[in-house]
């Protein structure tokens, strides 16, 4: 299955919700089959489905199927509350989920379970929309960037690629919009310790599409910023801020320090579902930690081809591993939405949130009841 498949999360024509197990990339590339609701919120903690829109995409089908098995506000409230518990830093699955909530609770337990798969399928052509949108935007802004007679050198952390999102991806959805223009475009790859979704997942999208790349350290991007190999840095996102502050995988905000420093354009690849306007600042974030075991120990494929997992650290050394930390809006260049691009500040996110909502988009934060007043 090659990683320009039309979408990340689809349904086959024997009814089946089906995705790629993301931790089995780049070495193997094996369908998942999404049964039920635990098997999404299993998908979801494990990270075997990651990225917050497709985290988001995943849990609406999640209470979708739950439904199938309880449709009373009861089982609508456990679901979803078990459902928004797998990962607490992501907007979108606080969203994702208030939005096929919303969707149900005013329809007879007899209804809910249709509509509820009816609103995850909207949720999914709505992010390919909205990825495809910003990809647009984003290409357009990095574009001028290109230096005369040479591939514009883009800087990525993580992966904000299609498999992070249900088609296109948020980050990289300039950088494919690009390559389709026929602009050259090189990309330099953070490996992203510790669980190395840019060397694993970024650089194999990049590959599978021809795209040029060269995969480096986390610590190598200042360096390379310094010696002026990088026209610009651009990233997504796991949730905005009302302020502009950015929550993203860890190391971002050292990125985004280094191309201050070096007057380099920091972009975030924001869609509006990635918006909070309920939380006023980076502050009041929820980081996640994770699993300490992901630093002492990585994992990858061994001399026969197997996959192996190797101790790193000394034994009793302890480990913490955030997995998100959160860049200051001031460091932000721009926030480039699926409206185009606005200012990393709170006047910025509100027109955001107010040109979203005159088109008839649900911010993130906002429930129904906030909604009607």
């Amino acid at each position: 299955m090659s990683s320009t498949a039309p979408r990340t999360l689809w349904i086959d024509a024997q009814g089946r919700l089906l995705t790629r197990d993301q931790t089995l990339l780049p070495f193997e590339d094996v369908l998942l089959e999404l049964g039920g609701e635990e098997d999404c919120a299993r998908a979801i903690r494990t990270m075997q489905v990651r990225g917050a829109p497709l985290i988001g995409a995943v849990a609406a089908y999640g209470l979708a199927f739950a439904l199938r098995t309880d449709p009373t506000d009861a089982g609508l409230a456990r679901a979803r509350d078990d459902l928004l518990a797998t990962r607490p830093t992501a907007v979108n699955l606080r969203w994702a989920l208030d939005r096929v909530s919303a969707r149900v609770a005013a329809l007879p337990a007899a209804a809910r379970a249709q509509a509820a798969w009816s609103e995850a399928a909207a949720i999914c052509d709505d992010d390919a929309a909205c990825n495809r949108s910003i990809g647009l935007h984003g290409a357009a802004l990095l574009a001028p960037l290109r230096r005369a007679g040479a591939a514009l050198q883009v800087l990525t952390h993580c992966n904000a690629g299609r498999i992070a999102t249900v088609a296109h991806g948020t980050a990289l959805a300039a950088v494919y919009a690009l390559a389709e223009a026929g602009v050259p475009v090189h990309v330099w790859v953070d490996e992203t310790r510790p669980r190395n979704q840019g060397a694993s997942l970024t650089a194999w999208e990049l590959g599978d599409r021809g795209i040029q790349h060269t995969v480096i350290s986390d610590n190598a991007a200042g360096l390379l910023m310094r010696q002026g190999r990088v026209d610009a840095v651009i990233v997504g996102c796991d949730r905005v801020a009302a302020n502009g502050d950015v929550a993203n995988k860890v190391g971002t905000y050292l990125k985004a320090l280094a191309a201050a420093d070096n007057a380099i354009p920091f972009h975030v690849a924001c869609p509006i579902s990635s918006i909070d306007p309920g939380t006023a600042d980076g502050e009041a974030i929820e980081i996640e930690a994770r699993d300490p075991r992901e630093v002492t120990h990585i994992r990858g494929r061994g001399p026969q081809g197997g996959m192996v997992e190797v101790q790193l650290t000394p034994d009793g050394s302890p480990a913490f591993n955030p997995a998100f930390d959160v860049t200051p809006a001031r460091l932000v260049a721009s926030l480039i939405t699926e409206h185009g691009p606005t200012d990393a500040s709170p006047e910025g996110v509100r027109a955001a949130l107010g040109r979203s909502a005159a088109e008839g988009a649900r911010p993130a934060g906002a429930s129904p009841s906030q909604e009607a007043r």
